[in-house]
């Protein structure tokens, strides 16, 4: 899977959401983030070793975030499940569910230790299921909702069609607008580690960007050394 952790750290680098989905990113991702939700996960996350943010927003992709189904695939967790992974449960509680979600089904999340951007990204694919990194396409799963992905999608377990677009959120977006994966020198993504949130829309910093504020600061800065100047000469009169 070297391949496919290296391809999605460089999706990740070149990743841009467009303006009219930042706000649906921004409202999944404050839901996502909300103190109580995050306080399940992290309990998760203690029995588990998985960062809260990867529970998070597998929470969302497979139940739309609600609390009565299985981080697993979706089903309710108070009854044995019918789909992929199948006859799982039930469970005492939605903790229960996802303990075993991690722990004891494919790709047994658990065990993982590597969880920078690329590798964390291939560790959600997994979970999802390899169909669209054999076929050559970008995980919807991943990316929906970015520049990253256009059409494609597994409409059931197993069944694919070319033609159908995803229109959930996919989990790169959300992890962008949480900033919560890590870049570079450790420093973290979102608002203040190289991204700007303006209009509800994530856009990564290049270069070019920064010139406008380089040339601002310069310029306010001359003007206060002028300034300066002129009230010391003032004072030696």
């Amino acid at each position: 899977m070297d391949n496919l952790v290296t391809l999605n750290q460089h999706r990740w680098e070149q990743m841009h959401i467009p303006a009219d989905k930042g706000p649906q990113f921004k409202r999944v991702a404050d839901r996502l983030t909300a103190p109580a939700a995050v306080a399940r996960y992290k309990a998760v996350e203690k029995r588990t070793g998985v960062p809260w943010w990867f529970i998070a927003v597998t929470h969302e992709r497979e139940a739309s975030q609600r609390w009565d189904r299985s981080l697993a695939q979706g089903d309710p967790w108070n009854k044995k499940s019918i789909h992929v992974p199948a006859n799982r449960g039930p469970f005492n509680s939605w903790e229960d569910a996802a303990y075993d979600a991690l722990v004891n089904c494919p790709p047994y999340t658990a065990r993982n230790k590597d969880w920078s951007v690329g590798n964390a990204l291939t560790m959600l694919e997994k979970y999802n299921g390899l169909g669209y990194y054999r076929k050559g396409i970008p995980s919807p799963y991943i990316w929906a909702g970015t520049n990253q992905y256009v059409q494609g999608k597994y409409v059931s377990d197993g069944v694919y069609s070319a033609t159908t677009v995803d229109t959930q959120l996919g989990v790169a977006g959300l992890l962008k607008f949480m900033g919560v994966l890590k870049t570079g020198a450790g420093a973290a993504t979102g608002a203040a580690g190289g991204v700007i949130v303006a209009g509800g829309t994530a856009v990564a910093l290049t270069p070019h960007h920064y010139w406008p504020w380089i040339i601002g600061g310069t310029i306010v800065a001359a003007i206060i050394a002028g300034i300066g100047v002129l009230v010391y000469r003032y004072n030696k009169r």
